[in-house]
């Protein structure tokens, strides 16, 4: 199957295009490269290589899914692309309050686009990569079918996006799966994610600040989550239909926090109060997921941090930013 993944090189994207290849499907990527005017150049730069070393897909554009580039019609031509996996995004809170005009145009601007495109080239199944934030505050077990109050313009773009990708489809335009991830880690993310911080601070023994003790967040780890983004795409029973893509399992800040220390041996904790900024979550409930393609999350934060830690400390760049 030929199958176009926009934002493809991204920490969650270049892990989908991988699985998806390992499967045997034929994979085009569109990429701006992007580090959001916030990751540091060299570390953005280390990771796309990186990224680039783990997919074998040769073709790869660089472009905006915001603008109207005509070179996405002769991409369109020339797969003819049966699914699109839309996860091109400003990837985080962080980087929307940094630049919330851009980021608009690339979460809002950039759907529509691709909408269109699926439209007018009749792609099969347009997947939308949403995000858990869509929710708001909510506590444990947040089903697909509660109400969104999302808080933030994170939070807001991404439901935003959710109700254009379904208007489309309520026009008889396409056919739809959306995705909504939480806390998704693991190797080759940036520095700027919770987990990270956490890793790194304990890497350099110096302090890890967990921002409200009882806070709690659906750690997902990333072999985890592109699995269930791949199954859902290819599932004949996903179309039109919104699901949870999570580990299924909420941890608190502070917990996670004791188990970076316990892997990496050393640091420390400061509990803080809340960032309010961010809505409190919890555990995430996954049985649609698991009942429409059997979609079974296998990795708790145990192994999955023991694994982020060994890819870290044994990797050539971050190896050189610790102790």
């Amino acid at each position: 199957m030929k199958i176009l993944v926009t934002g493809g090189l991204g920490f969650i994207g270049h892990n989908v295009v991988q699985q998806l290849e390992q499967q045997g499907h034929d994979v085009i990527i569109i990429d701006n490269r992007s580090n959001y005017g916030v990751v540091p150049i060299s570390e953005h730069s280390y990771l796309i290589q990186e990224r680039l070393n783990k997919i074998k897909t040769k073709s790869i554009y660089m472009t905006n899914v915001e603008t109207k580039d005509p070179f996405f019609k002769h991409i369109f031509n020339k797969y003819k692309p049966e699914v699109v996996i839309h996860l091109a995004s400003f990837p985080r809170q962080t980087t929307v309050s940094a630049n919330p005009i851009a980021a608009s145009k690339v979460m809002v601007q950039g759907v529509i686009n691709m909408c269109e495109l699926c439209t007018e080239y009749k792609v099969k199944r347009f997947v939308f990569i949403s995000s858990s934030m869509v929710y708001g505050n909510f506590v444990d077990q947040a089903l697909e079918q509660m109400e969104c109050r999302p808080q933030g313009q994170y939070g807001i773009m991404k439901l935003a996006g959710e109700w254009l990708v379904q208007d489309y489809a309520k026009r008889g335009c396409l056919d739809y799966t959306i995705i909504r991830p939480s806390a998704v880690y693991g190797p080759g993310d940036v520095s700027d994610r919770v987990v990270a911080k956490f890793m790194l601070n304990a890497m350099n023994d110096k302090t890890l600040k967990v921002r409200g003790a009882k806070e709690m967040l659906d750690f997902t780890y990333v072999d985890d989550a592109a699995n269930g983004i791949v199954s859902a795409s290819l599932s004949s029973n996903a179309a039109n239909k919104i699901y949870n893509i999570t580990r299924g399992y909420g941890r608190t800040l502070k917990e996670a926090a004791k188990v970076v220390i316990s892997v990496v041996g050393k640091g420390e904790i400061e509990v803080k109060n809340k960032d309010d900024s961010y809505p409190s979550r919890g555990t995430l409930g996954i049985f649609a997921a698991y009942n429409d393609f059997k979609f079974e999350p296998k990795i708790d934060i145990e192994e999955g941090f023991q694994r982020y830690y060994d890819y870290l400390k044994d990797s050539p760049f971050w190896s050189q930013k610790t102790v």
